[in-house]
């Protein structure tokens, strides 16, 4: 058979090798989504709230970084919610001190 249809084989092969990894590492791909709106909060929060730049420049520092499905700045609590890849995460401010921190619950994003 490997004589007859080497590429059919070779790519039988590479198939079984890529299936076998993502078994492998089946935990860390399941925590992937959740990482997109993580960093893009913790970011974003870092950049307005710690560094104070103005809103307009981290919006755009953000877009270029990951693709986001959504995306809210609430500047009275000084809260920052994104959604990437299904996923949403919220970061906040919590001080002068502590600076931003990824919340424990997500708080879903407001319809716009």
């Amino acid at each position: 058979m490997i004589r007859r249809r080497p590429f059919s084989t070779l790519l039988l092969l590479i198939g079984l090798l890529l299936a076998a990894l993502a078994w492998q590492n089946r935990s860390h791909l399941q925590a992937f989504p959740g990482i997109i709106g993580a960093y893009s909060a913790k970011e974003y929060c870092s950049c307005r709230y710690v560094v104070k730049h103005p809103a307009a420049y981290c919006a755009a520092y953000i877009e270029h970084l990951v693709p986001l499905s959504g995306f809210f700045d609430d500047p009275a609590n000084k809260r920052v919610t994104a959604r990437g890849l299904g996923r949403t995460q919220t970061a906040q401010w919590l001080g002068v001190r502590q600076g931003c921190q990824l919340l424990a619950q997500a708080i879903a994003l407001p319809d716009a």
